[in-house]
């Protein structure tokens, strides 16, 4: 289940520093890798959605070993 955990970490990660990018300077890197909402760049938005998704479950675990 661990690297299950890295992989989401690695995506949600890549997926705010594209949404970083996107405000600060107005530049979608997916978009400009892959094209303007194309199949594979609404794939790519879609995993990334999921694993932050999936990320929200750290939240009940870290407090959960905390304990």
């Amino acid at each position: 289940m661990k690297t299950v955990d890295y992989i989401a970490l690695a995506l949600v990660i890549i997926g705010a520093v594209n949404w970083g990018l996107i405000g600060f300077f107005g530049f979608d890197l997916v978009r400009m890798i892959f094209g303007d909402m194309s199949m594979l760049s609404r794939i790519i938005y879609a995993v990334v959605g999921i694993c932050g998704l999936y990320a929200i479950s750290y939240c009940g675990r870290i407090s959960n070993s905390a304990n």
